[in-house]
């Protein structure tokens, strides 16, 4: 049996995933769930307004969704440079990625503010969906720089080996999110516009929450608080590979959800449930991939790389149980889901049609997941975008091939979502075949 330096039990691969993957899936979890809450109260205003939630949180999720490297940057840099032994400059890196995330979030705010509504204009949505959209995106927008610093300050956190102060954080906030949004909207009278203020509050106190515990430890180590021009500077630099990725993947989901507008107003409210069910699902599975961002860093910069492959395949082999699990409860509940979320028995129809394409796809995701953060942790990123183009690219056709078949209603949805599935099985092959070899294993405090 292996000890640490205090003569302790060393914890094994096993206990070092789950320390991390358990808090991170449930705050993974309470994440999308700001959506499903919205998607459920906003789905009793009537259809409208909650296919107007479907095109805006497109938007919305684009718009913070391209920064996510402030999370997913930030935990490699700060894991390796912990696992390097210089604590005080993991901390330091990450103060710069939050000063980083406070200037990206008011420029993205603004500019989703401004542009709002020609945004929305493109997925050729009807007048009155994209109205409840505008009405939505614009007062959601004032909580885009809490939500960028909430991705800041949770990839230190994660980079420190400490994902249950997010855990706090998410659940609080998913709890306050759901009453304010739900007094705001019902009782209140405010329509969509509640629920989206309802959940800036509730982004704005997880901000603050997160912020106070890494200034804490920025304190206690001595690590200047003051912006670093330079470092700044570097965190953006190092961001772009991740950008671009993220640019790719979210290419293809405004993809999809441009032809699901195309499909009608029903068929586009079933698909914008499906997709925040999908979404909740794709946080669950990345919970590993969390936690291998984490200890991929850590154990790269410590220079372990036996240690990498091995938490490496069984994280895999997690990943893909996981997903089948996943699969079997989604299957199970595909009638039931739909209940909670409109009253148009054709949204339920075609809900409950896509959720089971959704269930079949969830092994295929797990593995695309946990491959995408380990390669992340281990600071692959050049590759990562490249590969996430090229996946994006192979999707364009797949998306063509149904649009060009003119299915619409409960079978165009379908076949949208086994398109989907495509996309992703795509993706998947080729993180896997990067896995395979060594090129990514790169040791050390800097990559």
């Amino acid at each position: 049996m292996t000890t640490d330096e205090q003569g302790s039990p060393a914890p094994t691969p096993a206990r070092e995933i789950l320390r991390l993957a358990v808090p991170a899936f449930l705050a993974l979890v309470a994440e999308p769930l700001f959506l499903l809450a919205d998607s459920a109260i906003i789905g009793h205003l009537g259809t409208a307004a909650l296919a107007g939630l479907g095109v805006a949180s497109a938007v919305l999720l684009t718009a913070v969704n391209l920064f996510i490297f402030l999370a997913y940057g930030t935990t490699a840099v700060v894991s390796r440079r912990l696992g390097a032994g210089d604590q005080r400059g993991a901390i330091s890196a990450g103060i710069d990625g939050l000063w980083l995330a406070l200037l990206l979030g008011a420029l993205a705010g603004l500019a989703t503010a401004v542009w709002a509504e020609p945004l929305l204009g493109l997925f050729g949505a009807s007048p009155g969906v994209t109205g409840e959209g505008v009405t939505y995106l614009r007062w959601s927008a004032l909580g885009i720089p809490s939500m960028l610093i909430v991705l800041a300050a949770t990839g230190v956190l994660r980079g420190l080996q400490d994902t249950r102060t997010p855990l706090i954080a998410a659940v609080t906030g998913f709890s306050a999110n759901a009453v304010l949004s739900l007094v705001l909207v019902h009782v209140v009278g405010w329509g969509i516009a509640g629920a989206a203020i309802g959940s800036v509050i509730a982004q704005t106190g997880m901000a603050v929450y997160l912020l106070l515990v890494v200034v804490r430890g920025a304190r206690r180590l001595g690590s200047e608080l003051a912006p670093s021009g330079s470092g700044v500077l570097k965190a953006a630099l190092g961001g772009i590979p991740l950008l671009v990725r993220t640019i790719a993947l979210r290419a293809a989901l405004l993809l999809t959800t441009w032809l699901a507008a195309g499909l009608g107003d029903g068929p586009l409210a079933a698909h914008q449930v499906a997709m925040t069910v999908w979404a909740t699902l794709a946080f669950a599975l990345d919970a590993l991939a969390i936690a291998a961002q984490a200890l991929t860093g850590k154990t790269l910069g410590a220079g372990d790389v036996r240690g990498t492959r091995e938490t490496t395949q069984l994280m895999v082999r997690w990943s893909i149980w996981f997903g089948l699990i996943l699969t079997a409860v989604i299957l199970i509940l595909h009638r039931v889901i739909p209940l909670g979320f409109s009253q148009d028995p054709d949204v339920r129809a075609a809900l409950a049609a896509a959720l089971i394409v959704v269930a079949v796809g969830q092994p295929i995701a797990g593995v695309a997941f946990i491959l995408d953060g380990v390669l992340i942790g281990a600071g692959d990123t050049r590759w990562l975008a490249g590969a996430q183009t090229l996946a994006t690219l192979a999707y364009v056709p797949m998306v063509l091939a149904v649009w060009s078949s003119g299915v619409t209603g409960i079978t165009g949805l379908v076949w949208l979502w086994v398109a989907f599935n495509g996309f992703m099985l795509v993706r998947a092959l080729l993180l896997w075949g990067r896995g395979q070899g060594d090129r990514w294993m790169v040791v050390g405090a800097e990559r």
